[in-house]
């Protein structure tokens, strides 16, 4: 067990509060939106051995030793999973994970271009897939997935604007997937898509509606709030599409790749495949690529994929996310005069593990112990087998299934 350092981004729809306050410290002085703990080549973790070295060094210098045989022999020597803490204060991107066969073309693709890893206008940073499953700490507000067609239909006929008239027929014309295809393209595509004007009347209506008792009032609230944080972005009017999504503390949701998402406020943790490959089409300043997001966008309208945990030894609940990359659990010890009785810990092979609360013991077969207090983390190789865990509070572990 090796203890870890890990990096914060510091993006500007960040909390100042939820991720140092979650910690015990002081507001921070910049917006902390994401904790990276994993070997990701763009912010990987230093471990504390003799000296700081970076987990993905790390890992490839005895990578059987780090990640087993099975993990080794499906995913290579690298960590195939990443794990983050996520703040949102203000709306995150539209945006799309691509399929691992588009993120390894993509990437050779931006590589023989000679466009620069850390190019901004960059899509492809790395050539992996990046499904991910978000674990609510507070309530957790979020867009993911498409809904379905009519009822889509019926929030824009409902509206008083000429575009939400217009999206409305379409939607009616093709209740199908093909139809959610065309209002999406039609609002994002560079030669359809509307001008601001056109969204403010739309969040206008949207705003109206709400004032005289709107039949969907969770609908109209998202427009109205997008339309504040992004003015005259069509990704304001593109949220009517998508499912909203409240996750309750404890909630957990799986978005994958290919699913469209913005996640709008809360704190949570995620754990996802092991990449930073996000396409956005709207609602951020940083880069848009519509052209690569419509690439990659599975438009079948579904509900959002909530994962049921399943209890291990009362003490721990498994996420079974439903890839190969990663699961996540959470182990919750109370306070009580038991607080020295071990627990066993689920999972083998390369672990992360990120004490949330209080204060917990790791041990491992042979003796070792390690304890984490709350915001400390370490990195478990495969090596050192099964864990346990003694204590109270709260403790989150990614590992590979």
């Amino acid at each position: 067990m090796i203890r870890l350092v890990n990096s914060t981004q510091s993006y500007a729809w960040g909390s100042r509060t939820a991720i140092p306050g979650l910690f015990g410290l002081e507001p921070s002085v910049d917006p902390v939106a994401e904790l990276w703990l994993g070997a990701h080549v763009s912010a990987p973790s230093l471990a504390q051995a003799a000296e700081n070295v970076r987990l993905d060094d790390l890992i490839a210098a005895d990578s059987r030793a780090a990640l087993g045989e099975d993990v080794q022999a499906r995913f290579g020597s690298a960590l195939p999973y990443l794990l983050k803490l996520i703040a949102a204060e203000s709306p995150l991107s539209l945006q799309v994970h691509p399929h691992i066969d588009r993120a390894r073309s993509g990437y050779a693709e931006e590589d023989a271009s000679g466009v620069p890893l850390d190019a901004a206008h960059r899509n492809f940073k790395d050539r992996n897939h990046k499904p991910e499953l978000v674990y609510a700490l507070t309530q957790f507000e979020a867009l993911c997935g498409f809904r379905a067609p009519r009822r889509a239909a019926e929030l824009f006929a409902g509206l008083d604007a000429p575009l939400a008239k217009e999206l409305s027929g379409v939607l009616r014309a093709q209740p199908t997937a093909e139809g959610i295809r065309a209002a999406f393209t039609q609002l994002l595509e560079p030669e359809s898509r509307p001008n601001a004007a056109a969204i403010h009347e739309v969040a206008a209506a949207c705003a109206a509606r709400l004032a005289v008792g709107s039949p969907s009032p969770r609908a109209d609230r998202t427009v109205v709030m997008l339309n504040q944080a992004y003015p005259g972005d069509p990704g304001v009017v593109t949220s009517l599409l998508l499912n909203p999504v409240t996750l309750q503390p404890g909630d957990a949701m799986f978005v994958p790749a290919g699913g469209v998402h913005a996640y709008l406020s809360g704190l949570g943790v995620e754990v996802m495949a092991s990449s930073d490959n996000v396409l956005r089409a709207g609602l951020t300043p940083k880069h848009v690529d519509v052209v690569e997001l419509l690439r990659n966008v599975d438009y079948v309208a579904a509900p959002p994929i909530r994962i049921a945990p399943e209890t291990f030894h009362g003490a721990t609940k498994v996420f079974y996310a439903p890839v190969d990359d990663f699961e996540l659990s959470v182990t919750t010890l109370p306070d009580a005069a038991g607080a020295d009785e071990t627990h066993p810990l689920p999972g083998r092979g390369p672990r992360i593990v990120l004490c949330l609360e209080g204060e917990m013991t790791l041990g491992t077969s042979d003796g070792t112990l390690l304890t984490l207090s709350v915001g400390q983390s370490a990195f478990v190789p495969a090596s050192d087998g099964r864990l346990t865990v003694c204590g109270s509070g709260t403790l989150v572990q990614a590992d590979v299934p």
